[in-house]
């Protein structure tokens, strides 16, 4: 990957840090059956089994339309957390369907499948029922926005939390390729570690002394 494009030492170090490599074969997608064959491994390196939003300086508590608005104020970011391979088209895409106005959240395009990506953003835990809304939503692409020598588009809903077997049953008999991802805002500690940390009134105590050091040193 490195090799192929030109990372970084820092970002290499990055990816390796964020388990990158872990959550591209861990993802959940229905690609095997939905993406032709010499192109199912290429759309499976375009989709992790998570993402790390931790430049997005939201709290945890924050709706749909702050997480889209971060993003498309960190857009250069999202893109190196996406993966090397994504341009962004826009934001709330409006899509038109016998009068009706659809709105995407986010519309990529990845240039080595040639494809549009479209990206559903959700705050809760993943529900059946977006799988069928992407489904919609890509239908809606192929014959609306996709250009004639383009591939057919690709979903990825990225949710905060889900559920891997209630996935797996919502993508089992869709018919158009659909990732499922989920997003955490910091890099999680492992639980069993979490213990042996200082409480933040802990953190505060210690870092006063060095407060206090500075004004002795500067007397």
């Amino acid at each position: 990957m490195t090799k192929r494009y030109g990372w970084t030492y820092r970002v290499l170090i990055n990816h390796i840090e964020n388990k990158s490599y872990e959550k591209f074969l861990l993802n959940q997608t229905n690609f095997e059956k939905t993406v032709p064959q010499q192109y199912k491994d290429q759309a499976k390196l375009a989709v992790k089994d998570e993402y790390v939003f931790d430049f997005l300086e939201l709290g945890e508590e924050h709706t749909e339309r702050e997480l889209e608005t971060a993003i498309v104020t960190n857009m250069g970011k999202f893109l190196t957390q996406m993966g090397n391979d994504f341009a962004f088209m826009g934001n709330q895409y409006r899509l038109e369907v016998e009068g009706e106005e659809y709105f995407i959240d986010l519309l990529l395009f990845h240039r080595r499948l040639k494809s549009l990506i479209a990206v559903e953003l959700k705050i809760g835990k993943f529900k059946p029922e977006y799988a069928g809304k992407m489904n919609f939503y890509l239908s809606a692409l192929n014959d609306v926005v996709k250009l004639e020598d383009e591939k057919p588009s690709i979903g990825i809903i990225i949710c905060k939390d889900k559920n891997r077997t209630v996935v797996e049953y919502s993508l089992r008999d869709s018919n158009k390729p659909i990732g499922v991802s989920s997003y955490h805002l910091l890099n999680r500690l492992p639980k069993e570690l979490s213990d042996f940390l200082p409480s933040s009134e802990e953190i505060a105590k210690r870092l006063s002394v060095f407060d206090e050091k500075e004004v002795l040193d500067e007397d």
